[in-house]
């Protein structure tokens, strides 16, 4: 078994289990569970129609939905552990194995890092795109807006709360990116109490190839580096169904222009 993580998941609490039978004959698998100090429960992999065939040597994969991180006292360099329930032709019943769980892209580790940065920021203050955007009369730009709606000082949730939170800076993405004579903000600081406000970042197209929208997994996922409550590290603030579309028509419209 091998954890991974497909591009669609990225940002949906979301990762795969890769399984390949070894065993020389088609295998029948009925389900699959992970068990990882990094989070809380079990993770597990419930194949659609409730069975997943399997045969010698060609690796599928089982989607799971990540439980809650472990953030406080966690074990690390740990290794998952992992069983698989199945069923072989010809036998009555299911049987059980316990495959090495490799996490060679340490995917459970990302995420929990991730998980955990984000709840303490969410201790901190509410962070969204606003779902409208407003695109140049020229239509070669646009602007989105950042909205940071602070968390009032008595609703301390964790360690994290009542520390400022600092936005260090914000990435483009594949498909947006900030124009050079107007970048976007820099060390933004943010803490409990204060008023809600806006960052508004004008954007550009990143990249105007055939494949930029067809193919875009994570084009809407906007990077923040920010550091709060002692941690650092990547905070993706994805963009909401309305505002994705905008994004996608306002890409290909400026593209077209040139």
């Amino acid at each position: 078994m091998e954890v991974n993580q497909s591009r669609d998941q990225y940002g949906k609490q979301a990762i795969q289990l890769l399984l390949t039978n070894v065993s020389g004959s088609s295998l029948t698998v009925a389900g699959a569970q992970l068990a990882s100090p990094l989070f809380q429960g079990d993770m597990l992999g419930e194949p659609a129609g409730g069975s997943l065939e399997l045969p010698p040597n060609q690796p599928k994969s089982l989607p799971v939905r990540l439980p809650s991180p472990v953030c406080q006292g966690q074990t690390a360099g740990q290794q998952p552990t992992a069983r698989v329930r199945y069923s072989e032709p010809g036998q009555a019943g299911l049987r059980e194995t316990e495959p090495v769980a490799a996490d060679p892209f340490r995917v459970l580790e990302r995420n929990n890092a991730e998980l955990c940065l984000a709840s303490d920021a969410a201790a901190v203050a509410d962070i969204l795109l606003d779902p409208r955007l407003e695109a140049a009369a020229d239509g070669s730009t646009a602007v989105v807006r950042l909205v940071i709606t602070p968390k009032g000082t008595s609703t301390a949730s964790n360690d994290a709360a009542g520390r400022p939170l600092t936005i260090g800076s914000i990435d483009g993405t594949t498909l947006i990116a900030e124009p050079a004579e107007e970048p976007w903000p820099r060390d933004v600081r943010i803490v409990q109490g204060a008023g809600r406000s806006e960052l508004r970042l004008r954007i550009r197209p990143a990249r105007c190839d055939p494949h930029a929208i067809a193919e875009d997994k994570v084009g809407t996922l906007l990077p923040l580096h920010v550091s709060v409550g002692g941690r650092t590290g990547l905070l993706k603030i994805p963009a909401g169904t309305t505002l994705r579309a905008q994004i996608y028509d306002f890409v290909a419209a400026a593209c077209a222009r040139g």
